[in-house]
């Protein structure tokens, strides 16, 4: 039934096709390497392969693939396991089903998305947390490094950010694994929240 009523979401957009469904992790896992889709969305909650651990295994993945959480719980210690572990997007199924159209559309076009209710918490958590830590080496980031990460901040995609920045996409992806690494971060979604607390990113944003 949950399977069924996110289809019919999806399929109101004519830019997103569902190409296959999964009951479980591994059969996720399966279908992904046969379709090759260009984002996967994942329960929490699955039998077998559960969706927090399938996330690391989609990682290891030679081709690379969007991974959104979607699930009923919004609980901080799943939240901060999935994008440690390098999930793209966390989106909760109680949240408006315009939230997974712009959660897809995001992660499809290699940015980050989080429902704003998760947000919220994640951004709270992590304020609370730096303020007994060292802040994240921003100086370590040239000044080209530091206008892309506004630019993940604001969630643009790669070829975004080229256009704003008149670069071509693939010196933009280069940039974009620079700042990750002298973040320390492990995928779009935590650069954005430095992106945020760095003050490079507006509140309204």
């Amino acid at each position: 039934m949950v399977r069924a009523g996110v289809r019919a979401i999806l399929a109101r957009d004519p830019g997103i096709e569902v190409v296959a469904e999964a009951g479980d992790g591994e059969e996720a896992l399966a279908l992904t390497r046969l379709h090759r889709p260009d984002v996967v969305l994942l329960d929490i909650h699955m039998p077998g392969l559960d969706g927090l651990t399938a996330v690391a295994h989609f990682r290891r993945e030679p081709e690379p693939v969007g991974v959104i959480m979607l699930t009923t719980f919004g609980q901080d210690a799943y939240v901060t396991r999935a994008l440690e572990d390098g999930a793209d997007g966390f989106l909760l199924k109680a949240d408006d089903p315009r939230e997974l159209l712009n959660g897809v559309r995001a992660v499809g076009a290699g940015g980050a998305y989080l429902s704003p209710r998760v947000a919220g918490r994640v951004i709270a958590r992590l304020r609370a947390h730096r303020a007994a830590h060292p802040h994240r080496p921003l100086d370590r980031l040239t000044d080209r490094e530091r206008e892309v990460l506004a630019c993940i901040g604001a969630g643009l995609s790669n070829a975004e950010i080229a256009g704003r920045l008149h670069l071509v996409e693939g010196t933009v992806k280069a940039h974009v694994s620079a700042v990750l690494m002298k973040l320390g971060v492990r995928n779009r979604v935590e650069a954005a929240i430095a992106a945020y607390e760095a003050g490079l990113t507006p509140s309204g944003t």
